[in-house]
């Protein structure tokens, strides 16, 4: 594994660009991935979505100044690409963000990617009815096993506000549980 401010600076001299690219993607693409998935629920937007952040990443990757990981850094974007995408989605669609989201969940039933059982599908309309704020933390700290100071270079916000919005999603979604 090429240690992360090498490969920063591999990715900002053209000529080392295309192969230190290639080591970003082989190296993030499965974590960045299931992130976006568990945001976007459907594997094929996951992929869209995926290679929009690679895309970005590449094209951006002069801006990153360091003052976070590049693994949070490529978060942030992963996260901000998929809000986006699904807001465009519901909007293309002409439904509001919580049909668009029940609609999701719904299809996860039929999603041959999707692999979870009956428990899995209930933790995940519980998930839909959360503000998208609460989801990601929840997710980022439950499904990712991601610190809480991870959480916030991530999402640029404090540990204080996470454990907040965790602890929130933690009451809504057992809530949630126990009246279905």
């Amino acid at each position: 594994m090429i240690a992360e401010e090498a490969l920063v600076q591999e990715l900002k001299q053209k000529e080392s660009q295309a192969k230190a690219f290639e080591v970003l993607v082989n190296t993030y693409k499965e974590r960045l991935y299931w992130h976006i998935r568990r945001i976007v629920l459907d594997h094929g937007d996951a992929d869209d979505v995926l290679q929009n952040t690679f895309i970005k990443v590449y094209k951006n990757i002069d801006n990153f100044k360091g003052e976070s990981k590049l693994y949070s850094w490529m978060y942030r974007i992963a996260t901000n690409e998929s809000l986006t995408f699904l807001k465009q989605k519901s909007r293309k669609m002409g439904i509001s963000d919580e049909e668009l989201k029940n609609r999701m969940v719904e299809n996860l039933q039929s999603d041959v990617y999707f692999e979870g059982d009956e428990i899995q599908l209930k933790l995940q309309k519980a998930l839909a009815t959360l503000p998208d704020k609460q989801k990601l933390v929840f997710t980022m700290k439950y499904f990712q096993e991601m610190k809480y100071e991870e959480i916030s270079e991530a999402l640029e916000t404090s540990v204080g506000a996470l454990k907040s919005s965790y602890h929130l999603a933690v009451k809504k979604i057992e809530a949630y549980l126990k009246e279905d």
